[in-house]
């Protein structure tokens, strides 16, 4: 079971969003500021935090820094009221994951979750799995049954970034600037060889699919 700290100084609030996520299935716990979530985080094991911005004593920025300062890679998933980018641009410089204006809507907030610790589960096992197929990350073998493939670094890299957000379009210079780095002189012509030749490794392979977008770039489609 899921084990999800909420932080909000609204009362009403901390029991709505406990009651959506307890019928979900979720374990949940509660703080009304950042410093009582911290406290709470010396005690508990938490899977994810769903955090407000405005609180007294230590506000949703405050504790977001002081968690990252501390190597934690815990989800945040920001909640609040204000809608500017820059309240939105200074949480995710901070460290959060995901942002989301108040009022929310319930299947939204559900969904954003299940996404997060997708990702973060992803990112801790290092590993992908898709039916039978198996993306090691240290390794860089992408396997499936006893067949298994070594790829070169960045056709892996690519593979493992277009499976971990799985119908998510990306474009040639964001997957350039994630794969290849910002200061590559590489043209992001090299993206579109570096599909073709995963295409062609893995044509067959009914598990996923990498599919052109035209006009935006490629998204992975899982099949199974």
């Amino acid at each position: 079971m899921f084990r999800i700290l909420v932080v909000d100084d609204d009362k009403n609030t901390r029991w709505l969003t406990q009651t959506i996520l307890e019928t979900e299935g979720y374990q949940v716990f509660c703080a009304k500021d950042g410093e009582e979530a911290l406290a709470l985080l010396d005690r508990e094991y938490i899977d994810l935090v769903v955090l407000d911005i405005m609180m007294p004593r230590l506000d949703g920025y405050g504790f977001t820094q002081a968690l990252r300062a501390a190597n934690s890679n815990l989800p945040i998933l920001m909640v609040s009221a204000k809608q500017l980018p820059a309240d939105r641009n200074r949480g995710f410089r901070l460290g959060i994951d995901d942002y989301m204006v108040k009022p929310v809507d319930e299947e939204e907030l559900l969904l954003r979750i299940k996404a997060l610790l997708r990702r973060a589960r992803i990112a801790s096992e290092r590993k992908i799995k898709i039916g039978d197929v198996t993306l090691d990350y240290d390794s860089m073998t992408v396997s499936r049954g006893a067949e298994a493939q070594t790829l070169p670094q960045k056709e892996f890299l690519l593979l493992y970034k277009l499976l971990s957000y799985p119908g998510r379009i990306f474009t040639r210079i964001e997957l350039m600037d994630d794969i290849w780095g910002p200061e590559s002189n590489t043209g992001w012509e090299t993206v579109t060889v570096h599909i073709g030749r995963l295409r062609k490794r893995f044509e067959g392979w009914p598990e996923f699919e990498i599919v052109s977008v035209r006009g935006l770039g490629y998204k992975a489609v899982k099949k199974v």
